[in-house]
């Protein structure tokens, strides 16, 4: 297998020039292409991608990064912030699924919540009737729901989440200055099939970013990754755990600025690993490909501090009412960046409390997906973030806990986890005595924690 190291190599894609993806493209920025590609050590680019911006756009996310970075989020529970009634009453005038429903509401209350199964069925009722279709970007997501979703987005909301990225950094005493002739950004994948290409940023001087995969069979040899990682010198990698867990075990020397975890749980014992080795903070962040850049993980704030500035979040019960401060209950978002995806009451999956501290709203004790209950050896039960914190010591970067009809777990652990079974088998025994070990094989996002008995809905 060959690095695509000349023009004759390039990606396919549906147009064949980088102007074609880069519009605001210089001589500067075909050099960082040509040096991401070209390099000796370079993987295999699979695809053709780029910002798309032009050239007023690029100048409007300057503006609108300094906005998100000024900004003060200081709403309280149960009272919306200012901007909320124009939102409302723009939405109800150019979304087709919110005029169906009559008037603007008097109250945000008075909206019932929808879920992603709404937005599965009909995302186009979804999408503002001025919004510009010809520039649209539409991608799909299938996430651990059974509803596969199709969004809907643009170049400028795509340009706009490196702002909340930069506001979460900051947060870390981290400031990004990487720009022409610099790689600034680096995004890891590690899957046998995965979306990969090079581009460059246009409003941090076209510095370079490459999504890239470390699996093993994307590049010449294996070696080659941490050569090309020393080379390229990203000043921000970011990840998943599972990438993150690969990275772990490449002989890098380079150290980055910041990694930026921003898909699946972050344990606490990988984030610490991962402090040690690359002598960095290790920014963990809730973010959604409905909503975008959530929250960021500080532990100052006691949970996860939120980064958008109009973005109202409620904690609902099941039955989409709103629970007292400090009590969980699933997230649900209004408003947000993305102009061509307008939410109102979006019901994300996932659940936590919400607290306001000096800094902001603080999501506490986050957790994706349904909560759900499991039965202890004793007969007790116990809700799944009571596994979390049982396993924060561990550096694991995927696992899965399935409780039998029979009340017998099985653990699932990828393959490079294996050998820490031993000591999460013991920190789980309090709770289940012997435990199964089995091979956790999927690559994607999985359901983490899963039951057979029928109680164990919390």
């Amino acid at each position: 297998m060959t690095s695509l190291a000349s023009d004759d190599n390039l990606p396919a894609g549906a147009w064949d020039s980088d102007l074609d993806y880069c519009p605001t493209l210089t001589d500067a920025g075909r050099r960082m292409l040509a040096r991401l590609r070209g390099h000796p050590a370079a993987p295999v680019y699979r695809n053709r991608s780029g910002n798309k911006l032009q050239a007023h756009e690029v100048a409007a996310l300057r503006a609108y990064e300094q906005e998100v970075m000024d900004a003060v989020i200081g709403w309280q529970p149960g009272q919306p912030p200012a901007w909320m009634a124009a939102f409302l009453e723009r939405v109800w005038a150019t979304v087709p699924h919110y005029r169906a429903c009559g008037s603007p509401p008097a109250r945000l209350q008075d909206v019932p919540p929808v879920s992603r199964a709404e937005l599965s069925h009909d995302i186009a009722s979804f999408v503002p009737d001025d919004a510009d279709v010809a520039r649209m970007i539409n991608f799909q997501t299938t996430g651990t729901t059974g509803h596969p979703l199709l969004i809907a987005s643009h170049p400028v909301v795509a340009g706009r989440y490196l702002a909340y990225h930069k506001r979460a950094l900051r947060r870390s005493g981290v400031s990004l200055r990487h720009g022409a002739g610099q790689v600034g950004v680096m995004l890891l994948g590690h899957q046998r099939r995965c979306f990969t290409y090079v581009s460059v940023t246009p409003t941090m001087g076209e510095s370079g970013l490459a999504k890239l995969n470390l699996h093993a069979d994307d590049w010449r040899h294996r070696d080659d990754r941490a050569r090309y990682l020393d080379a390229m010198a990203p000043e921000l990698i970011a990840g998943d755990p599972i990438s993150f867990a690969e990275l772990l075990t490449l002989p890098m020397t380079h150290r980055p600025a910041a990694l930026m975890s921003v898909s699946m749980m972050l344990l606490p014992g990988m984030r610490a690993r991962l402090e040690q080795r690359f002598h960095c903070p290790v920014l963990d962040i809730y973010s959604l490909n409905e909503v975008g850049p959530v929250a960021v993980h500080d532990e100052q704030a006691g949970g996860h501090l939120l980064l958008q500035h109009r973005l109202y979040v409620e904690i609902l019960d099941a039955g989409g009412k709103p629970v007292p401060d400090g009590t969980r209950g699933e997230i649900t978002v209004t408003g947000g960046f993305n102009f061509c995806l307008p939410l109102v009451r979006y019901r994300t999956g996932d659940y936590a409390s919400l607290a306001h501290g000096p800094d902001g709203p603080v999501l506490v004790g986050l957790a994706g997906r349904s909560p759900l209950r499991y039965r202890t050896s004793s007969g007790a039960w116990i809700n799944n973030i009571d596994i979390t914190h049982a396993l924060k010591p561990l550096a694991i970067a995927l696992f899965g806990v399935h409780q039998r009809q029979d009340g017998g777990v099985v653990l699932r652990l990828a393959p490079g986890a294996m050998a820490q079974a031993p000591q999460a088998c013991a920190l789980l025994a309090p709770f289940f005595g012997d435990i199964t070990v089995a091979a956790l094989l999927a690559e994607d996002k999985i359901i983490q924690y899963t039951s057979d008995l029928q109680e164990a809905a919390a």
